[in-house]
């Protein structure tokens, strides 16, 4: 259910108005906002830097004289929780192997591309903000600058028939797909591991063989988010206010002929029913939101009703998130916050108590409802 601040605000505003006139403040003391909470993805930027071993496939026997280091960096957007886009360079070196006489010789390269991305986590499973496993799958275009071949123009010097020798520097077209997995680590970093294949020209490694060659890499890195990746709401879903009947009015007793009138019975002060709203906010977060902006209305209106009522705003943590020295600083601002709203509304500073509990306290249960300042008025 998403929520709208401002169809929010107007519930709330119209439920107000619809207390009639005459209610006293103890008719109002039954009022109770129930709450529900949504999960939202956010798209965001992000950023890869990997590292780790390319293997270009060749004629040896031998694994690790094909094996050479490779490295990539990606800059990319997630669009929604199933597609994103990424583009970056990635490469170093690769190698190649002469048959007869047996040589090995080395080139570098560098590989740009443009990758469309798939989480199949999400695609299969559905969105969860709380996952910490997301596993993807990729497939791209791009081209490699192939430099630094001298190995190869060496041997062909020495009578090796490099049928497809280049020298200097060569382009050429790429392809690619591949399939990785971020494990997540913070709330904006993850440890990623992926695997890729790269289909380029026959003459990327020198040698005449089949239509293409194909270079794999193995890498390990970091995934960074700028940014929050979900977000939460909260939404007032309904209000229900119960009116008190008003007091009877007291018989007026006539006095007796022979005696003299007695005095008129002190009228009993009735002091208002206290109002209590909880103010919910965002994760890491001291700002007031419009959603919450009607608590505050309301509070004020309270308190200029009863000049002689004080408020008392105590700010809140959830012991799920950060330390408890953070949490106590978070909570703290919070509270200021419901206090500067208050005082932006006409109420005295005077009239306004600032208290922290951090999260030494959880007054509800689950994570996301203490991050609150609960304020009560009497």
């Amino acid at each position: 259910m998403r929520c709208n601040a401002y169809k929010v605000i107007a519930a709330v505003a119209a439920s107000l108005f619809a207390v009639p006139a005459s209610m006293t403040a103890q008719d109002a003391a039954a009022r109770t906002v129930e709450i529900a909470e949504t999960a939202e993805f956010v798209p965001h930027w992000f950023m890869q830097l990997q590292a780790g071993g390319a293997y270009t496939v060749g004629e040896s026997n031998t694994f690790k004289d094909l094996l050479s280091p490779a490295a990539s960096l990606y800059a990319g957007y997630r669009f929604s929780p199933v597609i994103g886009v990424r583009a970056g360079v990635s490469g170093w070196q690769a190698r190649g192997i002469w048959v007869a006489p047996r040589e090995k010789y080395k080139f570098n390269y560098l590989q740009g591309n443009v990758d469309l991305m798939v989480s199949l986590t999400n695609a299969f499973c559905g969105y969860s903000p709380a996952r910490r496993l997301d596993v993807y799958a990729f497939a791209g275009v791009g081209g490699a600058l192939g430099f630094h071949n001298s190995e190869a123009v060496a041997l062909a010097a020495r009578g090796c028939d490099f049928e497809k020798l280049w020298t200097g520097k060569k382009f050429f077209p790429a392809g690619r797909v591949g399939a990785g997995v971020d494990i997540k680590v913070g709330r904006r970093v993850a440890i990623n591991l992926e695997v890729n294949a790269n289909m380029l020209p026959d003459k990327f490694n020198s040698k005449k063989g089949s239509t293409f060659d194909w270079q794999f890499n193995g890498l390990v890195g970091v995934t960074y988010s700028f940014g929050s990746a979900a977000r939460k709401e909260i939404a007032v879903v309904e209000e229900t206010v119960e009116v008190q009947p008003a007091p009877a009015p007291q018989p007026v007793v006539a006095p007796e002929p022979a005696r003299p009138a007695p005095a008129p019975a002190p009228v009993e002060t009735v002091k208002p029913a206290e109002m209590k709203q909880d103010v919910f906010f965002l994760i890491n977060s001291s700002q007031v939101r419009p959603a919450e902006q009607s608590k505050i209305d309301a509070l004020a209106g309270y308190m200029k009703q009863y000049p002689d009522a004080k408020v008392t705003v105590t700010g809140y943590a959830d012991k799920a998130t950060g330390s408890a020295r953070y949490n106590m600083t978070i909570s703290r601002k919070r509270a200021q916050a419901v206090a500067d709203a208050l005082t932006k509304a006409g109420i005295a500073p005077a009239r306004i108590t600032v208290e922290a509990k951090g999260d030494t306290e959880q007054p509800f249960e689950g994570v996301e409802k203490n991050r609150v300042a609960i304020a009560i008025a009497r």
